[in-house]
């Protein structure tokens, strides 16, 4: 009997399976699962700056190193971020956001990983770098935030999502230190592995890939060129203390960093596909909100700096609250609360006001608890009650920045332009990180073998830092009333003038 020109009916099993995968093709994503997931995501990514802070000071002992070169942990995550965010930022707008944040978990994966089976600083360095690099998954998370979210609800999540920068390090610290409290340190590296790795599969699951992409090719050149000049001047900004602010070394950084910057700006004018369209990046909102980002990441991180070293100062010179690390760190979860709980109120005041009048109010007054910071230290409750109005302005100003990035870009710029943005926060946080151990450093009593910070020293780090946040207040203030409506923006303003 000649056989059969029929072809086979699929069997039972590969039926199935078309259809499992046509439903998964098919699926919505529920918006709070999409925002969930990469809010997540930043707090995962954010913890990982805190993440050593219980154990610096003994890395010395339990590496076997030298303090300088303990500094490094920490040095290497914050220069890492900054290099790598807007990088990431552009090629999530060339080759889709969901895929980049995905490739900056896993890099952050491995890092963790690394960090864990450490047993000498170089080692942990490398890995802390690795680590570092998962930070540009916030400004990703928000320009995925823009391509899925309706607009109704778009403006929460971006104020959540900007906002873990700030509530993942409130809240990471306290879990930090008790886990180097109570177990040995690289189970801090172990635990960030198991939240990196859920992020990723969260994101893997619930994130739709991207559709809105740009063309063009990547500019190696200008990713180099800025780099380059930007490890250079954060690198002497982070050690200007520790080398000399007036050694050949320090000033050749700063030089030769200004240098290459400045070279890297006149080729990215002329690039047809440049990393930063700097023409954008100069648009009056984008401009001013991108220097007041700086005032704010310096104000936030003032109140990391130094509200930990006054609550754990020994009460011996009349100034110190003689506090443990881990109340410290409790401490200062009041600001990563009012963070998370104030985002939506945030992001109601910038659709009704406009996001500059929650930039100016969140400067404001982050000013008026460093006022009362310089003249409020003598009690716990009264550094809880700094961190909280800290963490009060910090969450209205960064539920602003994002937007006003965003009213002002093109849609393909979207990642990049956050990416930037995100750069000018770190480096308002590095120049605080200097400038404030400047002070710390320069005003000590002498209680046994330890250097600890006068009372004038505190007066002054709260100061400065109220002056600073003060001047983003200001700035914030020139930012357009009307904002211009780009016919390409990223989030088109939909009631000119209600700003």
């Amino acid at each position: 009997m000649a056989p059969s020109t029929n072809p086979p009916e699929p069997s039972d099993n590969h039926s199935e399976r078309e259809r499992r995968q046509r439903a998964r093709l098919a699926r919505t994503p529920s918006e709070r699962a999409i925002v969930f997931t990469l809010a997540l995501t930043g707090l995962t990514a954010a913890v990982m700056q805190t993440l050593v802070t219980p154990i610096t000071p003994e890395l010395p002992t339990l590496l076997d190193t030298s303090s300088s070169n303990a500094t490094w942990v920490l040095t290497a995550t914050l220069l890492a971020a900054a290099i790598t965010t807007p990088i990431s930022g552009r090629l999530g707008d060339m080759f889709g956001k969901r895929r980049i944040t995905l490739l900056l978990l896993a890099i952050t994966i491995v890092g963790s990983i690394v960090c864990a089976l450490a047993q000498d600083v170089t080692v942990l360095i490398a890995g802390r770098a690795l680590q570092g690099a998962g930070l540009g998954v916030i400004a990703l998370g928000i320009s995925i935030l823009r391509d899925v979210l309706h607009p109704k609800r778009l403006g929460a999540a971006v104020a959540l999502v900007s906002s873990t920068l700030g509530i993942g390090g409130a809240l990471g610290l306290p879990v930090a230190a008790f886990v180097a409290d109570t177990f040995d340190w690289h189970v801090l590296f172990w635990m960030a592995t198991v939240l990196s790795a859920v992020a990723f599969v969260l994101v893997l699951w619930i994130i739709p890939v991207s559709t809105l992409r740009t063309g063009g090719s990547f500019d190696v050149v200008g990713a180099i060129g800025f780099g380059i000049g930007l490890v250079a001047i954060l690198l002497a900004v982070s050690k200007g203390n520790e080398w000399g602010w007036a050694t050949p070394g320090t000033i050749g950084l700063f030089v030769g960093g200004a240098v290459v910057l400045i070279v890297w700006g006149v080729y990215e004018l002329r690039a047809s596909n440049p990393l930063v369209d700097l023409r954008i990046a100069a648009r009056r909102p984008v401009l001013l909100t991108n220097l007041a980002s700086i005032t704010v990441g310096f104000a936030y991180f003032a109140s990391v700096a130094v509200l930990p070293q006054l609550l754990e100062a020994p009460t011996d010179t009349g100034v110190g609250l003689g506090q443990s690390l881990f109340i410290a760190s409790l401490c200062l979860m009041p600001s990563g609360i009012v963070m998370f709980f104030l985002s939506p109120i945030a992001a109601r005041l910038s659709a009704s006001r406009g996001p500059r009048t929650s930039l100016i109010l969140g400067a404001f007054i982050i000013a008026v608890g460093y006022v009362l910071a310089v003249g409020l230290m003598t009690e716990v409750w009264h550094a809880v009650l700094v961190a909280t109005a800290v963490g009060f302005g910090v969450g209205f100003a960064y539920a602003a920045m994002p937007t006003l990035i965003m009213h002002a870009v093109p849609a393909s710029e979207t990642a990049a332009a956050n990416g930037f943005n995100s750069v000018m926060r770190t480096l308002g946080s590095t120049i605080a990180a200097a400038v404030i151990g400047v002070i710390l450093s320069s005003h000590v009593d002498i209680v046994g073998e330890r250097a600890i910070p006068t009372a004038a020293a505190f007066q002054w780090s709260f100061g400065l830092a109220a002056a600073v946040a003060l001047a983003g207040a200001i700035l914030a203030l020139f930012l357009p009333r009307r904002e211009t409506i780009y016919t390409t923006a990223s989030i088109p303003i939909v009631t000119p003038g209600k700003n």
